[in-house]
């Protein structure tokens, strides 16, 4: 005798699910459906079967579409009218809450962004999303033309007027990427500016592909923001590169801090293993004294005994000059901020660990689309950089600053 087989608490919850997500999908659908009449009568100055003065059209029947929404697909009755224009010409209604051939929520369009940003190609992307939007409008040419947007984006967003946006910060750093040039994969540098805007927020500025990270090429990046009205910034905190070094004397106006991170990382290529210990306890006394007068002292202090200890340090830091110490000439809150490029570090930190499942790109501007993809829909935060409160101490140059 066959023993009863009894519903467990999980198998009993299924049918419930499925249950309220056709309830909230029938919801969905009526509530569209109602805003879309709405739409209507608004543009036709008056409600279904209203006889008034200012009526400016007529309906004309209904139209059946099926989109594909986060809750799956659903078939939306789409009322039609004919309305009326200057001069007594009738044109089709054209809802802007529902494009004419829209087959897609923007969030659903959204989440297939978000998908192929988090490393997916566009097989992964349909199986990843079938369970729930089904194959309906979920094609490979589908989710391509979607993917294909962001280059739009992302030239729009290259070649935007900057002449409203202003950073009183700017970071200025480059990573190394592997494209495919010329029929062979190589290691290019991505130029990249990080601004902090007047509230303290990171806003990903510029990026450029390059073949080196010579003058020349960081000039180009400078002159295009110079070109497109960037206002120039407070401070330009920057690495030791001499490309960058060089073209950066076309922006005379900001004040310069070089990354007190990349020059240690230089004194210690220049010091002897066993003198590594004292000569980071030496420096250290420069990048974290009391303020800037006990960093100078320091800076000499550290010039004198290492001229006899090892030159090539002391020479190493003199390379730099005083240029390690112009943070201390802004609020002590944000010293930790701008006394290396780490904010921007960070981000290119993200930047590989995104991209190191891609192997290499097969076009420069693929590479530059992904990086900008990852930041402009959010698969990157950009947070505010430590001691953003102390950006009103800041000299007023025109731009706003956040209380």
């Amino acid at each position: 005798m066959s023993k009863e087989h009894s519903t467990t608490p999980e198998e009993a919850v299924v049918p419930l699910r499925l249950e309220l997500r056709d309830l909230l999908r029938a919801k969905i659908v009526k509530t569209v459906e109602e805003i879309l009449d709405e739409e209507l009568s608004v543009a036709l100055s008056c409600d279904r079967h209203e006889r008034t003065d200012e009526r400016c059209g007529y309906r004309n029947g209904k139209q059946v579409r099926r989109i594909t929404t986060e809750m799956g697909p659903v078939t939306l009755s789409v009322p039609r009218g004919r309305v009326q224009q200057d001069g007594g010409v009738t044109t089709e209604f054209e809802s802007r809450v529902l494009p004419r051939y829209a087959r897609r929520t923007r969030r659903v369009d959204e989440a297939i962004l978000g998908i192929y940003l988090a490393g997916a190609n566009t097989r992964r992307i349909r199986k990843a999303l079938q369970p729930l939007l089904g194959e309906e409008h979920l094609s490979k040419s589908a989710v391509s033309r979607v993917v294909n947007r962001l280059k739009g984006y992302f030239l729009q967003w290259q070649q935007r007027d900057l002449s409203q946006e202003c950073y009183p910060i700017l970071y200025l750093d480059g990573l190394n990427l592997k494209v495919r040039l010329a029929r062979r994969v190589i290691s290019v540098p991505v130029l990249a500016a990080l601004g902090v805007a007047p509230d303290g927020q990171k806003q990903l500025v510029a990026l450029r592909l390059a073949v080196s990270e010579s003058s020349a090429c960081w000039g180009r990046l400078i002159d295009s923001l110079q070109k497109r009205g960037l206002p120039d910034p407070l401070l330009l905190v920057t690495d030791g590169h001499a490309g960058l070094g060089k073209a950066r004397r076309s922006w005379p106006s900001p004040k310069v801090q070089r990354c007190t991170v990349h020059k240690l990382q230089n004194l210690l290529d220049h010091c002897p293993v066993h003198a590594r210990g004292e000569m980071k306890r030496d420096y250290a006394k420069i990048v974290t004294a009391r303020d800037g007068i006990a960093a100078r002292e320091a800076y000499d202090s550290f010039l004198a005994k290492w001229r006899t200890l090892c030159p090539s340090v002391a020479e190493s830091l003199e390379e730099a000059g005083t240029e390690l110490l112009t943070f201390y000439e802004f609020p002590k809150k944000m010293w930790k901020s701008l006394r290396s490029t780490n904010a921007l570090e960070n981000l290119n930190r993200e930047f590989r660990r995104r991209t190191k499942t891609q192997g290499s790109f097969s076009t420069e501007t693929a590479a530059l689309i992904l990086l900008y993809g990852l930041v402009a829909f959010g698969q990157i935060n950009l947070r505010k950089i430590d001691g953003y409160k102390a950006m009103k101490e800041l000299p007023d140059q025109g731009w706003t600053v956040a209380a």
